[in-house]
């Protein structure tokens, strides 16, 4: 499978948004897009008129009539619910989940995790039964929610730790979890990070599998299986490893492997999970903006992918300076 660069958007905070967005954004299931403000505590959906029907959180960016306030504090990610409609918000800067009814303008808070002793919030994602799961970065944990937010399970003992067989929910370990995301199978697939690897939590069977990596740091295993690859590492940055993952509807897994500076696919074929790099350098340039008459994947200049989007046969990836750069399939 081949990809080409649909566009390139460089970013200003004056500039249009009608294309995507910068660091981070995300769509629901229903093909609804959110601009995400991490560093200005606010978020609202935004169309391709380049309109924003609503915003909302602690700060007013004056883009909407309607503006939703509620106590967010450094928003991550949000999610649908598939029964209610609303939406769920994780805040990394109070370590809170809020849910929102946009057409009620109504933001609450919902699950408040410092009450469970976590260090730190990563996403929110719901399953297809409603059931919530939550990262816990830092904490090594995952931990999943009932639809009333009611505390059901939690996956780690918060303590560093890996393994590359499967494994039950009861004796799982994880090394700093930066990503997690719902996939077509509805299982979810996280970036167990300073473990370099990906790791596919089954919901059904309540196992944990590794997908990719070998728990070592490298660039290496384009061509075959993904379990034999390695993963990008920066020992000097706050996060090291990857930081970013999204499958589209095959089942095929995006790996932001950003310390590479490149990203990776995962190809789903007969069981077999293959690896390649389908966009950015090794050799990348600090600081440098893409030009946007690029037409080629591999000369894409990715110092650091942030959290990337996948929907309706585009790939969206937000690059941490402003550039966002989208891919589409080439078939």
């Amino acid at each position: 499978m081949e990809w080409k660069i649909k566009f390139i958007f460089n970013f200003t905070e004056d500039i249009s948004w009608n294309h995507g967005y910068a660091q981070f954004g995300f769509h629901d299931y229903e093909g609804n897009y959110y601009a995400i403000r991490h560093d200005n505590h606010w978020l609202g959906q935004f169309t391709k008129n380049n309109e924003f029907p609503w915003t909302g959180g602690s700060t007013n960016p004056n883009l909407s009539s309607i503006h939703i306030p509620f106590d967010l504090k450094n928003p991550m990610y949000i999610s649908k619910s598939p029964k209610d409609k609303s939406l769920i918000i994780s805040s990394r800067g109070n370590n809170k989940i809020y849910k929102l009814f946009p057409g009620e303008k109504k933001g609450d808070l919902f699950i408040d995790m410092n009450e469970f002793g976590v260090k730190n919030i990563g996403n929110c994602v719901f399953d297809k039964e409603g059931n919530i799961w939550i990262n816990e970065i830092t904490g090594c944990r995952i931990w999943q929610f009932d639809s009333k937010g009611q505390k059901k399970k939690v996956l780690g003992n918060g303590k560093p730790g890996f393994q590359k067989e499967p494994v039950n929910f009861d004796n799982v370990q994880f090394n700093w979890i930066y990503d997690i995301r719902l996939g077509p199978d509805n299982n979810l697939y996280i970036l167990d990070s300073r473990n370099y690897a990906v790791r596919m939590i089954d919901i059904e069977e309540q196992m944990v599998y590794l997908i990719a990596g070998t728990g070592e740091p490298g660039y290496s295993g384009d061509g075959g299986l993904a379990r034999k690859a390695t993963f990008g590492s920066d020992i000097n940055e706050q996060f090291d490893g990857p930081w970013s993952i999204s499958l589209d509807e095959l089942g095929n897994i995006f790996v932001g492997d950003t310390h590479n500076h490149v990203v990776r696919m995962i190809e789903r074929k007969k069981k077999k999970r293959i690896i390649s790099t389908i966009a950015g350098t090794p050799n990348y340039t600090p600081s440098l903006r893409n030009s946007v008459n690029e037409t080629d994947p591999f000369k894409i200049n990715l110092p650091k992918i942030c959290s990337m989007d996948y929907y309706n046969k585009e790939l969206f990836i937000p690059e941490w300076d402003g550039d966002l750069i989208v891919l589409e399939k080439n078939e």
